[in-house]
């Protein structure tokens, strides 16, 4: 017996990538519903070989469901998740609205999968942040070792984080700065982001940092552990799917690159590319449509007793979003649900 799963927000980017990963991983779904906003009704997407029509996010009713993965604004989802956790189906929540609730468990399966079982508070579960999932994913083996004080990492985050938009954008912007008279000027940026990056993801705060680099800190702790310090600075760049990070961790005891090498080989949901010449690592490019987060550029740093910098890479799309969601809604299945 399988699950009667609903994909909100179906016609976008992460919520077509859902529908894909649900597929692929053979979830075990009996009856599944795509949604979408009521300007979107009717679209056709795919669900492994069948095509779905989507259905009105507004007249839907959510009773007799068992899993909603919201794919949707923190705004549209503010409105909606608590109508389909109150008619008893678990919201899998994609956007940030939840993300910081106490009462709300954030989960990336590999590092705390046991969090899951806190969706009964307020029958919601809630996805970080893209950034962070990669971290963590990679942080979670080498923090059980030798006890990480501190992250400072820089971010070099794709433009489909932002959504279609944002791919039309540095799509447009490229080829018109190769034909004359067909400039793009930037609309979803405030600067172009064709052959340029910009230092600046989210709103600013009053302490200079942007809102994408409090989230990164502020989940790494929930996930992670709360004593952990954390620095972000993120930064968006011309790629189209893929997010990379420079990361220096120093560890409360020493930890030997070798051996961090071969922790992170065993480590679930890791994939070491490290060799030590040209192209012995992974670019976003190589990561796109994979499940993985990769880890290159494992070394030493000199420059304190206990550190390590790495190199951190994944489809965005995929861990950072849809992925993740789907890995936490078969953990929601598999030890509290029980159906499939």
């Amino acid at each position: 017996m399988g699950y009667k799963v609903v994909v909100v927000g179906a016609t976008g980017n992460v919520g077509r990538e859902m529908l894909n990963i649900l597929a692929e991983r053979e979830f075990p779904v009996d009856e599944i519903a795509a949604l979408a906003s009521r300007k979107s009704l009717g679209t056709e997407v795919s669900f492994g070989d069948r095509t779905l029509k989507t259905q009105d996010l507004d007249a839907f009713d959510f009773t007799g469901w068992d899993i909603a993965l919201f794919a949707i604004g923190s705004d549209a989802t503010k409105q909606y998740a608590p109508k389909a956790a109150a008619s008893g189906c678990v919201v899998i929540d994609n956007s940030s609205l939840y993300r910081y609730d106490p009462q709300v468990p954030l989960v990336v399966p590999e590092v705390n999968a046991d969090a899951v079982m806190g969706y009964t508070a307020k029958n919601i579960i809630a996805n970080p942040n893209c950034s962070t999932a990669q971290l963590v994913v990679a942080l979670k083996p080498l923090h059980d070792r030798a006890r990480i004080k501190r992250v400072v990492v820089s971010t070099y985050q794709s433009v489909s984080g932002t959504g279609k938009e944002a791919i039309d954008e540095l799509w447009n912007q490229t080829k018109g700065i190769y034909v004359p008279g067909q400039e793009v000027a930037p609309s979803v940026y405030p600067r172009q982001i064709a052959f340029n990056v910009i230092p600046h993801i989210d709103v600013f705060m009053e302490d200079g940092q942007t809102k994408e680099e409090w989230k990164m800190m502020v989940e790494t702790k929930k996930i992670l552990d709360p004593a952990i310090k954390v620095t972000a600075t993120c930064v968006r760049v011309p790629v189209f799917v893929g997010h990379s990070e420079a990361v220096n961790v120093e560890f409360e005891e020493h930890l030997d690159e070798a051996e961090a090498r071969d922790i992170l080989r065993e480590a679930p949901g890791c994939l070491v590319v490290d060799k030590r010449e040209p192209g012995g690592y992974i670019t976003p490019i190589e990561c796109v449509g994979d499940y993985a987060t990769y880890i290159s550029r494992i070394r030493q740093d000199q420059t304190i007793d206990n550190g390590l910098n790495l190199w951190i890479v994944s489809d965005n799309l995929r861990k950072g979003a849809a992925l993740n969601a789907v890995q936490i809604a078969e953990v929601l299945g598999s030890r509290a649900l029980r159906k499939g």
